[in-house]
């Protein structure tokens, strides 16, 4: 059997979707053809000239991270990165990225960096709003109009949640006005208040179709000034972000949870280091895979005991350290991620099963490879 590249990338772009990358971030295929039939796929962080030298002819190699991250103006095979392009495309094989995608999509990079640590995931650490750039209307007309009305802004783009289209929500109500002078009520006389039997109609729409919406309420509710509300709604958190909260099933020691993560992380030359109290129990833990110093408020305001990521500097560590409790693991940043190298795999075993052999790659890209420690004088 023979699966299309195509295939492989409807998979992935189904559990890592391009639209949660990070706008700087380049993710999708590099190098290959679409139409071509893949043999077998190589998952590993990074695409360096070693890794790809593992993938055979026809091969794909999915990589975490991006080869042509920022503007290239050559892909000669003269430069480091253009000399592993042209030896993909001389062995038929593809490239093809999930980067940030991966990290924020549900499971992700930090799901599979909690799992190997023993935790279970119970919410986002820095999750993406949804449900942004959205509007309410709310619509008083006369109760004879109501309909008109509905059916106006349901034509203008209103009125759609999710697969529904043709939402609405309305209550019986009374209205009151007093034409004044130069007024031409549709209802009423100048100089009376006059009470009219009126629907309030609710729909939501997108914020893009807000003079759509307008024009179609003007155009088809019976009043010369028509009554109406436009309330901008909150985006709302999602199951899809940056970093994870999880929770351990027993309690452990700070240091022990330390020693954890130093033995179930492949060994890197970065190794494992931590600040906080040795004794302190802990049993909800942040996490974010790769760079997370950025997330040390978030970690903070979680209220975790402890959030363990890679990359942290010292000066945001130590002014996390002066105003919070929790305490910090780091880790190496190709350590915090290899753990997803297996969740992408398991995605392909599951989805093509013995038609496409997928393996991971198991050279240590971590560009640190010395390691020395001052003996005893």
């Amino acid at each position: 059997m023979s699966v299309k590249l195509a295939e492989i990338i409807a998979v992935l772009d189904a559990a890592y979707p391009p639209s949660l990358a990070q706008s700087w971030d380049s993710v999708g295929l590099v190098c290959g053809d679409p139409g071509d039939t893949v043999d077998s796929v190589t998952v590993a962080v990074d695409a360096t000239a070693d890794v790809a030298a593992t993938v055979g002819p026809g091969g794909l190699l999915l990589a975490h991270h991006p080869l042509l991250l920022r503007g290239v103006d050559t892909v000669a095979a003269s430069t480091p990165k253009g000399a592993l392009i042209h030896q993909l495309i001389k062995t038929g094989a593809a490239l093809f990225t999930a980067h940030t995608n991966a990290d924020a999509a549900n499971p992700g990079v930090s799901d599979a960096l909690a799992e190997v640590l023993g935790l279970t995931v119970d919410g986002v650490l820095d999750p993406i709003s949804a449900g942004g750039d959205i509007d309410k209307w709310v619509i008083f007309v006369p109760s004879a109009d109501a309909e008109a009305v509905r059916t106006a802004v349901f034509v203008a783009g209103a009125g759609h949640i999710g697969d529904y289209s043709h939402c609405s929500w309305s209550v019986a109500g009374t209205g009151q006005f007093l034409p004044l002078d130069g007024a031409q009520p549709a209802i009423g006389t100048i100089g009376s208040v006059e009470r009219v039997g009126e629907d309030r109609i609710e729909v939501v729409a997108p914020a893009r179709v807000r003079a759509q919406v307008l024009a179609a309420i003007r155009a088809s509710h019976p009043y010369e000034e028509p009554a109406f509300d436009v309330i901008p709604l909150a985006a709302l958190p999602s199951d899809v972000g940056i970093g994870r909260i999880g929770t351990l099933a027993e309690p452990l020691r700070f240091a022990d949870f330390v020693a954890r993560a130093a033995a179930v992380l492949p060994q890197t030359t970065w190794g494992v280091r931590a600040a906080g109290d040795p004794e302190a129990p802990v049993r909800t833990v942040a996490v974010c895979g790769g760079a997370g110093d950025s997330l040390l408020a978030a970690a903070a305001v979680a209220g975790v005991d402890a959030y363990l990521t890679a990359d942290l500097r010292h000066h945001p560590a130590d002014e996390h350290r002066r105003v919070s409790d929790v305490a910090l693991v780091d880790v190496a940043h190709w350590a915090s991620e290899y753990p997803w190298c297996t969740q992408a795999a398991g995605l392909l075993r599951d989805q093509f099963g013995a038609a496409l052999p997928v393996s991971v790659c198991g050279l240590r890209t971590d560009p640190w490879n010395i390691e020395s420690v001052k003996g005893n004088s």
